[in-house]
């Protein structure tokens, strides 16, 4: 099972591209190329999905344990060539003194080599007691190679390879030189989502064509290959499919892309099959049983998602006649009265009882440690049936106002912000709706709940039969 694990000394260092690239050009060499992302993350993983031509998975310490990392880690990769794995921020960053969480916990656990993306601006000879003390800060990682990034030209690329070739036993796997064409274009929560630049399929081949022009691929390949073969999946299996006997609606477009592939696959597995619906273009909601909102940023297309009318009102009407509706963060949004942003004011579904505005800093960001409040419509019970604590994540620069004083709450916030600094999963009728981001793991399978939710409360809204 050859894997590795790209990271870097720094956040912002370059390496999603360069993994992008990486991913991209070796798929185009008829490698099959399995990624997967660290920690919570939509955006990197709908580029590295793209870029593959395989669903991204994340794995995550806060949200699973150990061995279901190591479970959905070998599962996705068994039918894999090589599996790549993105960490997230510098390789030994993380919640805790002890790095418990960090990339370089993740690089042990799935006993994976690294190689360090370096970004080089401004740096000769200083590269070479970066490595040295990225080496001897946790002696049992494996760097087992560095791609310098960025890198000025010829003679910086000369005095980089000196250096580390003088003062480390590091191999240098590849020198990526600046170039305009490499930039994605950033946002708030990061780099734009691939499926909202119409370009985005060029843009991975260009990048890798430059990627593969400057690293090493056969010594990345041989990298991975001498990864410790030791994860068994054989204990392990996927969630046995049910039969489809319910219809979910996924709204997923320019406005909404923020879905797990994990969690679409659990909802396969419970036995839903998912319709798939444009926000911005269908003109009408189709014969579902239900419907999941994921987040995204619906500010950017807010024009567009208030024009389309006929859509509006159907969801509006689905959810007054109590379709059960599972909305998170830009669902949310959509679902409110009105969005606002750089000073423009949209009318969104209104079917909850506040509006939502967009704000220049951070409104919730990060882990989230939720409580049940014994409300909500799905609940996860603990075993004497008692509303249980979950762990979850949330990015949000929106935030709700207008706020009545009898909402609902599906949630008490232990930590983080959810709607209003103390409770998240705003419920109406049949509707939740949160900023909270969920995933489906083993301490809450939320996608089997919201199944039986629906097979229960309102099977055959349109009279629909899988």
């Amino acid at each position: 099972m050859p894997h590795l694990l790209i990271s870097a000394a720094h956040k912002s260092s370059g390496k999603t591209t360069i993994t992008v690239g990486l991913c991209a050009a070796l798929t185009a060499r008829s490698t099959i190329v399995q990624p997967f992302k660290k920690g919570p993350d939509y955006i990197d993983p709908l580029w590295l999905t793209q870029a593959a031509k395989r669903p991204c998975h994340n794995l995550d310490f806060y949200t699973m344990s150990s061995a279901e990392i190591k479970n959905d880690f070998a599962l996705h990769s068994q039918s894999a060539d090589l599996s790549i794995i993105e960490g997230n921020k510098g390789l030994y960053d993380g919640m805790d003194i002890l790095g418990s969480n960090s990339n370089a916990a993740l690089a042990q656990l799935l006993d994976a080599p690294v190689v360090l993306v370096i970004d080089t601006q401004g740096m000769t000879r200083g590269v070479a007691p970066l490595i040295q003390g990225y080496q001897d800060f946790e002696k049992h990682i494996q760097i087992a190679g560095v791609i310098l990034n960025l890198v000025g030209g010829t003679r910086h690329e000369g005095k980089l390879r000196e250096s580390i070739e003088y003062y480390t036993d590091v191999p240098i796997i590849g020198a990526v030189r600046r170039d305009s064409r490499l930039v994605i274009e950033e946002r708030h929560l990061g780099l734009m989502p691939s499926n909202e630049d119409s370009q985005a399929r060029n843009k991975i081949n260009t990048i890798a064509e430059i990627v593969a022009a400057q690293v090493n691929l056969e010594q990345l390949l041989k990298i991975a290959q001498n990864a410790k073969p030791n994860l068994d999946c054989s204990i392990f299996s996927k969630q046995a499919r049910g039969s489809a006997d319910v219809r979910v609606g996924i709204i997923r477009d320019a406005a909404f892309g923020f879905y797990y592939a994990g969690d679409l696959e659990a909802l396969e597995a419970a036995g839903a099959k998912l319709v798939f619906i444009n926000a911005l273009h269908d003109s009408q909601l189709p014969a579902v049983d239900a419907l999941f909102i994921g987040g995204g940023f619906p500010e950017t297309q807010m024009e567009l998602l208030a024009n389309n009318h006929s859509l509006k009102k159907d969801i509006f009407d689905a959810i007054e006649r109590a379709m059960p509706v599972y909305a998170e963060c830009g669902g949310l949004m959509y679902l409110s009265r009105q969005l606002t942003w750089r000073g423009k004011t949209c009318d969104m579904v209104g079917a909850l009882p506040f509006d939502t505005v967009m704000e220049t800093r951070p409104q919730g960001r990060g882990y989230v440690h939720l409580r049940e409040t014994g409300q909500g419509l799905w609940p996860l019970l603990d075993s004497a049936g008692q509303p249980a604590e979950f762990y979850a994540h949330e990015f949000h620069y929106s935030k709700a106002i207008n706020l009545p004083s009898n909402l609902r709450f599906a949630y008490q916030v232990l930590r983080g912000f959810g709607v209003d600094g103390c409770h998240d999963g705003v419920i109406y009728k049949n509707t939740l709706a949160s900023y909270v981001h969920l995933r489906d793991v083993e301490n809450n399978r939320w996608t089997q709940r919201f199944v039986e939710f629906i097979r229960d409360n309102y099977k055959d809204f349109f009279g629909s039969s899988a």
